[in-house]
């Protein structure tokens, strides 16, 4: 069934429609990532209280011999437990360097009290089949975890250590993402969701229990900021442009953006597309959702989507546009310790397009914002760039 409204004229989608078609050939070949539903295998509830059985057995053990017990968790803060698959992305090797949770070390007994602590309302979150969100296990005792990154870390140091995707532990997070354009699912509960092509919905908290996503998108368009999502709405870019989709993370996506992203993929494979500044700091959050990142490489299967391509905003762009330097920004310390660091990084050589933006950015030593276009008309985005880079295959 369509949606309205419509947008352009079928022939204006060829580029996207011979993308799409590439893209699902190389999936039947093997070549272009995982096929629909593949990922890492959810674990039943019983299977993650039997984990958790395990490990405090392991505690107990340790105690009637007299000994300290401590967690082993895979080290996830180094290149060198990570390794890289075109069609994956980042993941962790099977045999990585851990990192031990002592009990009886000054240093890091709290975590592993804490950790105590957060598996036991695990167990009974699972065992009542009931859900809290990671706030919610924060104030429980806020004064003992001290801070909401506390809690975060220790719950995907949980999720590592049992091997389980986290949603699986009955925990969830709170979206930040919203999405917009021609899509309808069921929540969990049965509540029917309509996303418009005029206002944006929240990405729901539990991506694992939506179903029956229908949409005849042509494209999804991942942009990177909110204030660029909310001018392409007021611009009615994704009503022009029907059918598609636009989701954004507001920044650094949050686990539900990129668990949704990844499951629009895999339901719907259509064409995906990164609006992100031309900027060190973009590149990454493009990364992110392509590759994954390095904290959540344990989970790469059911969070990465190889297939994103960047659409903009480009270093050649902002060159073969001729932005005025006065709207373009020096690159700072940092900025240029990021660009290094991301070319140093395994996926950039499979990525020569990538990198040859890049190395336009770091030759010309500054970076663009998306606002920058704003210099050749206040919806240039929306009228002349998006639609042009659409319609003629300008991503790489």
């Amino acid at each position: 069934m369509a949606f309205a409204p419509m947008g352009p004229e079928p022939s204006f989608f060829q580029a996207l429609d011979r993308h799409r078609a590439s893209l699902l050939a190389a999936l039947r070949g093997g070549g272009g990532g995982e096929p629909a539903g593949v990922g890492t295998r959810l674990a039943s509830s019983s299977e993650v209280l039997a984990s958790i059985e395990t490990v405090i057995q392991d505690v107990i053990t340790s105690l009637a011999r007299n000994e300290a017990p401590a967690f082993t968790i895979d080290n996830r803060s180094t290149w060198e437990n990570i390794k890289f698959e075109d069609s994956v992305g980042l993941q962790m090797i099977s045999h990585c360097t851990t990192k031990k949770i002592k009990s009886d070390s000054l240093k890091s007994v709290k975590n592993f009290a804490l950790i105590l602590k957060i598996l036991s309302m695990i167990y009974k979150l699972v065992q009542s089949d009931t859900y809290a969100t990671k706030r919610d296990i924060y104030y429980t005792d806020s004064q003992l975890f001290g801070n909401q990154t506390t809690v975060d870390s220790i719950i995907n140091d949980i999720s590592c250590m049992l091997k389980v995707p986290r949603r699986c532990l009955h925990i969830l997070s709170t979206s930040k993402g919203l999405i917009a354009g021609n899509l309808r699912y069921m929540e969990e509960d049965g509540t029917r969701v309509h996303c418009s092509c005029a206002t944006a919905v929240a990405v729901p908290s539990n991506i694992q229990g939506i179903w029956n996503l229908i949409t005849d998108a042509k494209f999804l368009l991942i942009v990177e900021k909110d204030a660029t999502f909310q001018r392409l709405l007021d611009d009615n870019f994704c009503s022009r442009m029907s059918p598609c989709i636009m989701v954004t993370g507001k920044g650094v996506p949050d686990l539900n953006t990129r668990l949704l992203v990844r499951k629009l993929w895999d339901t719907c494979h259509v064409p995906t597309v990164a609006l992100v500044d031309a900027d060190p700091h973009g590149i990454e959050i493009m990364c992110i959702y392509k590759y994954g990142s390095m904290s959540m490489s344990f989970e790469a299967h059911n969070l990465t989507v190889p297939a994103v391509r960047w659409l903009g905003l480009l270093p050649s762009d902002v060159k073969r546009l001729n932005i005025p330097k006065d709207n373009l920004i020096p690159l700072t310390k940092r900025d240029q310790m990021k660009l290094d660091s991301i070319l140093k990084r395994p996926y950039v050589t499979c990525q020569p397009c990538w990198r040859k933006e890049m190395e336009i950015m770091a030759d010309s030593k500054m970076k663009a914002e998306i606002q920058a276009l704003t210099f050749l008309s206040s919806d240039y985005l929306s009228r002349v760039y998006l639609p042009n880079k659409l319609k003629f295959g300008g991503w790489i």
